[in-house]
């Protein structure tokens, strides 16, 4: 195969001034610019360890753009911090700097990206309608998978499968302390994860470094071929269908801590839309480019 080059950017999705958020490569692709599926695995593998995931992007027609996924080991059907990097960089070409909304097309259908950088220094993402899983895995083998006790566990709140992009165990512990210390082993996790079913698992708990947020979360990803993601937009918005199904989503944005630091954490925020009588999440952020130029492939 002859060698061919892309525009490549990397891009840290929901970082802040004291956290590094979570790096994409996003690969922009022009109009003749031929990449298949093997292709796009090649350069994620080639970069895994630099960045999680790497997003393509290419323009179908005015306000519309498609999007495909993949990290080191396979296609992701939709990865959301990659989705808030490329959408936030698109947004502040003198093209769409503009337009309020733009239509992104994914491997779940279309969905609507808001720009709201002048007011919030950030971009909202449509997550995809939630399907939950019915067959759960006891507490015993969740206990065991995350290398914690039960005790850990918050009895308060049940444990779910929910897909909002990706199929993601939602489970819920007691204590900030608890959720900073845990520390699964990436293949135990793997296959735990291959045999539920389970591409992501998201602990949570109502314990949070700073009193104005709400959540702190950390996410698990052993099956994408890493294991834990610094800031996500498809588990947390797991997250939020899973608070709505609860009835515990009464304020108007939820503020999410990420990460497994006490402090230097990351920020995802998270809000409620009416679409067509149905309550659909949006997760929204901001991200910070590091690195431009080009990529070849061999």
């Amino acid at each position: 195969m002859s060698p061919k080059t892309y525009n490549f950017k990397k891009i840290d999705a929901f970082a802040t001034a004291k956290s590094s958020g979570n790096p994409a490569g996003t690969v922009w692709l022009e109009e003749g610019d031929g990449i298949d599926t093997s292709g796009m695995l090649q350069l994620a593998r080639e970069l895994k360890g630099f960045v999680s995931e790497v997003g393509y992007i290419h323009k179908i027609e005015a306000g519309r753009y498609g999007l495909k996924f993949y990290s080191s080991e396979r296609e992701v059907d939709f990865c959301g911090h990659a989705t808030i990097a490329m959408m936030y960089e698109l947004f502040q070409s003198k093209e769409l700097e503009a337009l309020d909304q733009i239509t992104i097309v994914t491997n779940y259908g279309e969905l609507t990206v808001e720009n709201r950088i002048k007011t919030d220094d950030a971009v909202f993402v449509m997550a995809p309608p939630p399907v939950e899983k019915k067959n759960l895995p006891s507490l015993q083998e969740i206990a065991r998978s995350l290398r914690i006790s039960l005790d850990d566990l918050d009895a308060a709140w049940p444990v779910n499968i929910i897909n909002a992009g990706l199929n993601t165990l939602i489970v819920p512990i007691v204590s900030l302390e608890s959720i900073l210390m845990i520390s699964p082993d990436l293949a135990e996790l793997n296959q735990f994860c291959v045999n539920q079913g389970i591409d992501i698992v998201e602990v949570f708990t109502e314990d949070v470094s700073m009193k104005a947020h709400d959540y702190r979360v950390r996410v698990f990803a052993p099956t994408f071929g890493y294991l834990e993601d610094p800031a996500t937009g498809s588990g947390n918005s797991a997250l939020g269908y899973y608070l709505l199904d609860k009835n515990s989503w009464q304020k108007e944005t939820l503020i999410l801590e990420q990460n497994s630091h006490a402090e230097n954490y990351n920020l995802i925020k998270l809000q409620k839309k009416e679409v067509e009588g149905r309550t659909r999440v949006i997760f929204g952020g901001g991200a910070i480019k590091r690195m431009e130029g080009e990529y070849t492939l061999y």
